[in-house]
């Protein structure tokens, strides 16, 4: 009897540990995930100050930190806490498992768990909380194994990267910055206590839900510290008294979540991982320039609200008589604006702003909408014009006339007006763009030929252009990106620069990738000065003298499509550019108070005055280079070069301010 007694234990024991063998080599993929431990990472966007502008994520928010690069004192605190023979055991206590077992079978139930910091490393890897015999004997398994592949500082920085800290929050410095705004290095005993009380239970510990609970935790932790002997009565006295500000924030913090979107845009092109591979993107933003211009389109938009007290009630009524038409409760949301700044120089975007309100739409209209830039695009043909000899003093036609075509085989006419309905009969060139010409200008592509039209613009980077007549009106569509690339030639003396958003990107290899501007020449700084000086008195008296900015030489040009669709100023300093755009989303057109001098002009002169007195530095007055020669026409300067040269029949200027288009 004894005998199979003896053979039925032997063969269970053999059972046991060819189970355990069993499992312990169905483990091995588990440790290669903990040992090659590769967490979703967040990726964070800096602007070009170094101020956060955003925190990107697929499903878990984590900024990840080096074992180097964590404090001292946190380890203390969590070993403390939570596992203080951390150091000395192989990834078990024994001896706690052996006082958690008795409390077990005395309460026939688990009641006391006595796992180690590389348990609960394990648990929160690659296993689940599930309180079963089989999956505490693989836990321990794996903690036993890890600890022979991994050091203590390796598990330990996997852990403080792994754990979950309440409110979103993946890992101790995301918990750190999100809770106190601080970096690790920054936080006081309190502060920490509060972070290393939380993997216990931290929905129920989060300070921002339960700061009198989390507080008490943090008491416990501090009051471990002292016991131990690892700190002494004045920091226990002092840190138990502390009691910490606890900042509740959201998780991506995104300040300008237009630039964000566009930027991701860009970067899903060479990048798969953008959001879990803990990237670091260097904006070319200005945080500073984007809140101005924020601000600069709200203000326009509410004067557009102000202006018509019905829009003001949220619903604009355009009925027409004998029923043919009739269309009610049309809400202001669909009124809305867009903005572009860059740096001349280089075509780094300072501000971009796609809209009045991204909650309520978060379409790009600088990048998504294409829309008819109107009398903003007439500085290209002008352009065109000059490089092909005319001079800002050269005569122009302003006068109407009927153009016939057909349609279907039926005729039709064409009867183009000034705005305001009256012309001059002859104008300079000069004085033709300052005031928006729209006979002069259909004259002038009648009298260059079509085909010269059509290279000027192409060389500006204008495409899918109208072949006929009309494209000396800008009825081409065109996005306010694209606007902004073609209006660099101008600001940049000739040279033109790409719009770009990314100026560096740290990647998950610690190595940095610049992104340099792209650069490409059109023309010569003498011949762009002639058109900057029209554009400059564009702004000091004609079109856009709403944009004129105290302290600061601006050139720039309005638009304003037919029936006001929509609206344009499209400007730059000796330093920024800026192109504005209002309008209504589905394409109906605006009070015909609405124009581009009245509406976009004043948004460029307050987002450069505002920026202005912020960066009192930069440059205040464009310079003329040396190859651009003044001659005296009608008791005023002129400016002319080798390739423009002043006619020799002067004709008198006439400054008829009253038939302005705006």
């Amino acid at each position: 009897m004894l005998k199979y007694i003896f053979l039925f234990v032997t063969l269970g024991i053999i059972a046991v540990i060819t189970w355990l063998l069993l499992l312990y080599s169905n483990i091995k993929l588990d440790v290669q995930k903990i040992v090659n431990y590769n967490p979703p990472k967040t990726t964070q966007f800096f602007d070009k100050n170094g101020n956060l502008v955003a925190n990107i994520f697929k499903n878990e928010h984590r900024l990840y930190v080096k074992y180097k690069d964590i404090p001292a004192r946190i380890i203390e605190a969590l070993v403390a806490i939570e596992d203080t023979q951390f150091f000395e055991h192989n990834g078990i206590n024994l001896d706690a498992i052996s006082r958690a077992l008795i409390k077990d079978i005395k309460a026939r139930a688990f009641v006391e768990g006595a796992s180690t910091l590389t348990q609960q490393l394990v648990r929160g890897l690659v296993l689940n909380r599930e309180k079963k015999i089989i999956r505490k004997i693989k836990e321990v398994l794996l903690a036993i194994k890890v600890e022979t592949v991994l050091s203590k500082e390796e598990i330990l920085e996997r852990y403080f990267n792994q754990i979950y800290f309440g409110h979103g929050y993946y890992g101790i410095k995301t918990a750190s910055l999100g809770y106190f705004k601080k970096n690790l290095y920054e936080l006081n005993l309190k502060e920490i206590a509060i972070l290393v009380g939380l993997p216990r239970a931290p929905s129920f510990y989060n300070p921002t839900k339960n700061l009198k609970f989390a507080l008490a935790r943090a008491n416990q932790v501090i009051t471990r510290l002292h016991t131990l002997g690892w700190i002494n009565q004045d920091e226990y006295e002092n840190s138990i008294k502390l009691n910490p500000t606890v900042y509740k924030q959201t998780l991506t913090q995104n300040k300008a979540p237009y630039v964000i979107d566009y930027a991701l845009k860009v970067l899903k092109k060479d990048i798969e991982d953008i959001k879990t591979g803990g990237y670091l993107i260097n904006l070319t933003i200005d945080l500073d320039a984007q809140n101005i211009a924020k601000e600069a389109l709200k203000i326009s938009y509410n004067n557009i609200l102000k202006r018509d007290e019905k829009l003001q009630k949220n619903a604009f009524n355009n009925v027409i008589k004998d029923d043919k038409k009739v269309e009610e409760n049309y809400f202001i949301e669909k009124l809305n604006a867009s903005m572009i700044s860059i740096e001349n120089k280089t075509g780094a975007i300072l501000a971009l702003v796609g809209g009045i309100d991204y909650k309520k739409s978060s379409f790009n209209r600088v990048v998504q909408s294409k829309r008819q830039p109107g009398s903003a695009a007439k500085p290209f043909i002008y352009q065109t014009a000059l490089d092909l000899g005319y001079s800002p003093a050269s005569q122009l036609t302003d006068i109407g006339r009927t153009y016939e075509y057909k349609i279907n085989n039926e005729i039709k006419k064409w009867q183009p007006k000034n705005y305001g309905g009256k012309f001059n009969g002859i104008i300079t060139l000069r004085e033709a763009l300052v005031y928006s010409k729209n006979l002069a200008t259909i004259n002038l592509v009648n009298e260059i030929g079509m085909n010269e039209i059509y290279k000027g613009l192409e060389l500006f980077g204008i495409r899918n252009i109208p072949r006929d007549l009309s494209l000396a009106l800008g009825t081409f569509s065109i996005s306010p990106l694209d606007l902004s690339k073609a209006y660099s030639v101008l600001s940049n003396n000739g040279i033109q620069v790409t719009p770009y958003i990314v100026s560096s990107i740290i990647d998950k290899n610690s190595e940095l990738i610049v992104f340099e501007p792209q650069t490409k020449y059109i023309n010569s700084p003498e011949q762009i000065y002639l058109m900057t000086s029209i554009l400059k008195d564009g702004v000091k008296r004609g079109t856009g003298k709403r944009a004129r900015i105290k302290g600061m030489e601006a050139a720039g040009k309005t638009g304003t499509t037919n029936d006001n669709v929509d609206v344009w100023f499209c400007g730059f300093t000796p330093s920024m550019q800026t192109i504005i755009w209002f309008g209504n989303d589905d394409n109906r057109q605006m009070r015909k108070s609405e124009t581009g001098g009245k509406t976009a002009a004043p948004v460029f002169s307050y987002f450069n005055s505002k920026y202005l007195e912020l960066h009192p530095e930069i440059e205040r007055k464009f310079e003329k280079p040396k190859n651009v020669k003044i001659s005296m026409m009608n008791n005023k300067k002129e400016y002319y070069t080798d390739i423009s040269k002043i006619p020799e029949v002067q004709i008198p200027i006439s400054n008829n301010e009253n038939t302005i288009e705006f």
